[in-house]
């Protein structure tokens, strides 16, 4: 015979309290409607739940049985009211965000993992791309969230693109690398050591390119290609080559003191990092909370880069 949940959470609720009138309260009932549920119950499976007559309220041992199973309804339904108010409240959930591998792994990462210390009911599932991949999968419902370096006019008008950091390349060289140490740098020595070169199709190989023609440097040897900022820091470390990296990634890097940056200036792109959701749509509670707190972290990380160069004389 099959028993309405809500009657065993009825009878839990009497036991618990020990009369009807409490048990009616800690379920914002009515003593009478409860009484009378219990009374149709009882009717129902042709038992006595109480002893009769008894004051107050003596439950059978088949009551107390049933009300066993109404504790674990009463406590399911608490832990599933539990789930949709810490979703309200956006401390649970998932977010789908991604970006380039160089940011993502450079600046962004560090930032995840002190918002996971905060939230650690906040799944957060990343994954690499460029800006013309995060629009598509944004608009799809594939992605909550970007974090893409891109051009305001590059952003479809279904998407919004709030911008967290100014544009802004280096030369990078590991710590002591020969070039670093001269007081005076020629562009002919430059062109002289090999270089790190992003893929292709990203939009940091374009940087490089532009940067490079923008102090006078038009032909490079390249001597390492690659998309991962790993392996990026591992063959500068290890080498006497060149690259151009974000100024906020070489920032980071700073205190392992193993990349350096050349003082000197080169032309910034026309990009600007931007954390990307889509226009008309309300995120999740998750999604806000993920897209505030980044949004503050690099609010923080322009302050600290904007203090750290006014220690730095740039060469032109």
């Amino acid at each position: 015979m099959k028993i309405d949940p809500r009657h065993l959470e009825i009878i839990a609720a009497v036991v618990d309290q020990g009369g009807l009138t409490e048990g009616a309260t800690l379920l914002g009932k009515s003593q009478p409607s409860v009484s009378r549920s219990l009374s149709m119950l009882e009717r129902r499976l042709g038992i006595n739940l109480f002893q009769p007559g008894r004051r107050p309220l003596q439950p059978t041992q088949t009551c107390l049985l049933l009300a066993h199973e109404g504790r674990k309804i009463l406590q399911a339904g608490e832990a599933a009211s539990g789930v949709v108010l810490h979703y309200q409240r956006g401390t649970n959930g998932a977010v789908r965000l991604a970006g380039p591998p160089i940011f993502m792994e450079g600046v962004v990462s560090g930032m995840l993992a002190s918002f996971q210390s905060s939230f650690p009911d906040i799944r957060i599932d990343q994954s690499y791309c460029y800006a013309a991949e995060v629009f598509a999968r944004i608009e799809s419902d594939a992605l909550d969230l970007g974090i893409v370096p891109v051009r305001a006019s590059e952003v479809p008008d279904s998407l919004i693109a709030k911008q967290i950091l100014k544009g802004r390349n280096v030369v990078a060289c590991r710590v002591g690398h020969p070039i670093a140490r001269k007081q005076a740098v020629r562009l002919a020595e430059i062109a002289q050591f090999p270089w790190i070169a992003p893929p292709a199709d990203s939009p940091l190989f374009h940087d490089l390119r532009t940067a490079l023609e923008s102090i006078g440097v038009s032909d490079i040897k390249v001597g390492f290609t690659g998309a991962s900022l790993s392996a990026v820091i591992n063959i500068l470390e290890g080498s006497d080559a060149l690259t151009v990296l974000p100024y906020s990634v070489v920032f980071m890097l700073r205190r392992k003191k193993t990349v350096d940056a050349l003082s000197i200036r080169i032309g910034d792109p026309d990009r600007h990092l931007c954390i990307v959701s889509r226009r008309n749509e309300v995120p999740s509670p998750a999604t806000r909370r993920l897209a505030s707190f980044v949004e503050s972290e690099f609010a923080s990380f322009n302050l600290l880069i904007d203090r750290h160069e006014q220690n730095v004389v740039w060469r032109s």
